[in-house]
């Protein structure tokens, strides 16, 4: 019976997302349906204004060009609506279906059980909702009826509708996410010299496959395009995927659309999370900055360790640490604590941490520090940091440190070790983060170059994390790993020896 009811979850859930789907594909009949009356409006009131113009000698030729377009239009209209009859009747149908499958589960009888359960699935295997096309048989463009009377009208008694361009189709094999940047390509089916140029729509979405019509993301056109080819950059990856579509044009008319595709454009996304920083940090969304009123609510204990002059943030006097850790904090995003009431960090710990931890893959996000930052830390740490640590010198944290203040450093810091990077510090460093290769690293953001790799093993999901003194830094995230750094990783397959201070495996 266990194996019988597993079986009829499984037809349950594969009911609830055929509803689902019927649902969106009725919504898309509908939107047609409304798309044709409306289209088919606007492209009569067109041919009308041309004829008035005319004269009686159209008059004939108006007539017959009129009904072809109400043809078109019944023709259509009269495809779409048979299907959305039946989609509404086998939706009726599989709710019905749905809902007598949902009391089934609730049956105590094993007898009655087993026949509800092969009711149930002989009725599934017939079910119409599994034989409908969910391809709509017609459009809502009319714009094949469209005339251009700029040559015709020397010509009345040949005139015709234009041809207008066949629906290109997208390649998705040579279609490359790369870089934050997508191109499309797409091709005619039939060579058109008439094709004056494309038009090419996208949007982001989080659902996969087709485009819905009611979606969180409106289209957003690029027009005037010349080859069939494009490339859309500095994109920001903050949704799953991203929907395409194009179109071609004459100097008529434009064509229907190609077959939407939709492409995958996931990437890391966080913020700074408020609730976990330091008092004396200011944080945004996306920027951090030093804020040295923030902590006027400490008792004066707290506050005077705070308050001691600022040299020790250039030698980082190694403390000993005798309270115990925070407990551990959740790694989705959270809402921000009132400021008197934020508890997270504190002592020398100015610290604040990313909202959302790292359990597997390879991510990658950038930051900036401000012109006068005088010291900052940039890495990652085990969300069990603890209030009083510093980012490098414990052995749950990995980070590399810019010190402006009197004298200048750049180190790469893990464990309470230092290692002086011999480079000039980036106007904006990247994060390279490989939590099941085991690697964090380090680069120009600019130039790809490569400032530092901790090679370690991670046995905990780990958190962006940032330290800040005297300044600020912004964030930049629902950045892919660049193809550069995807290179120089495959390329380099291990570290440099001299690295090998600072690479520990974690405890």
């Amino acid at each position: 019976m266990d194996s019988q009811k597993e079986a009829l979850q499984r037809i349950i859930t594969t009911l609830a997302n055929k509803n689902e789907e019927l649902h969106n594909f009725i919504e898309t009949l509908s939107h047609l349906l409304a798309g044709v009356q409306v289209n088919s409006s606007q492209v009569v009131s067109d041919l009308e204004e041309e004829f008035d113009t005319l004269f009686s000698i159209l008059e004939e030729t108006k007539e017959s060009m009129t009904n072809t377009i109400k043809q078109e239009q019944a023709r259509k209209s009269h495809e779409l609506q048979n299907q959305l009859t039946q989609s509404t009747n086998a939706l009726e149908s599989a709710e019905e279906l749905l809902e007598f499958a949902q009391h089934a589960l609730d049956i105590k009888d094993e007898q009655e059980f087993t026949k509800a359960a092969k009711q149930i699935k002989d009725r599934v295997t017939m079910a119409p909702a599994f034989r409908l096309t969910m391809k709509p048989k017609a459009s809502d463009n009319m714009t094949h009826l469209m005339v251009d009377f700029s040559q015709e009208r020397q010509l009345l008694q040949g005139l015709r509708f234009l041809p207008v361009p066949r629906a290109p189709e997208i390649d998705v094999q040579e279609c490359v996410v790369m870089d934050n940047a997508v191109t499309v390509i797409w091709r005619m089916p039939v060579e058109d010299s008439k094709i004056d140029h494309y038009i090419l729509e996208y949007r982001k979405t989080n659902h996969e496959g087709l485009p819905r019509v009611k979606d969180e993301h409106h289209w957003e056109i690029v027009d005037n395009i010349k080859s069939t080819e494009y490339t859309l950059t500095g994109l920001k990856f903050d949704s799953k995927f991203m929907n395409f579509r194009v179109r071609a044009c004459n100097k008529a008319a434009a064509g229907d659309y190609s077959d939407p595709v939709t492409l995958e454009t996931k990437a890391l996304n966080f913020i700074f999370d408020s609730s976990s920083s330091h008092l004396n940090l200011k944080v945004e969304d996306s920027s951090v900055e030093w804020d040295p009123q923030g902590g006027k609510g400490l008792d004066s204990k707290v506050k005077g360790k705070e308050n001691k002059g600022s040299a020790h943030l250039t030698n980082l006097k190694n403390m000993t640490r005798s309270g115990t850790p925070s407990p551990k904090r959740g790694s989705t995003a959270r809402s921000p604590a009132p400021r008197g009431g934020r508890d997270r960090f504190t002592g020398e710990s100015y610290t604040v941490l990313g909202d959302t931890s790292i359990d597997s893959g390879q991510h990658y996000w950038e930051v900036k520090a401000l012109k006068d930052c005088k010291s900052y830390s940039i890495g990652v740490a085990y969300k069990n940091l603890g209030k009083f640590d510093q980012l490098g010198k414990t052995n749950t944290t990995w980070c590399i440190h810019v010190n402006n203040w009197l004298q200048n450093s750049f180190a790469a810091k893990h464990n309470n070790k230092a290692k002086s990077l011999d480079v000039a510090v980036p106007e904006r460093i990247g994060v390279y983060c490989d939590l099941d290769g085991g690697q964090l690293s380090f680069y120009n953001a600019e130039s790809k170059q490569l400032l530092h790799s901790f090679k370690t093993k991670f046995t905990q999901p780990v958190v962006p994390a940032f330290m800040v003194w005297c300044g600020g830094l912004s964030l930049s995230t629902g950045l892919q790993v660049p193809s550069a750094v995807r290179s120089f990783q495959k390329a380099e397959n291990g570290l440099a020896g001299s690295n090998s201070s600072l690479n520990s495996m974690a405890q």
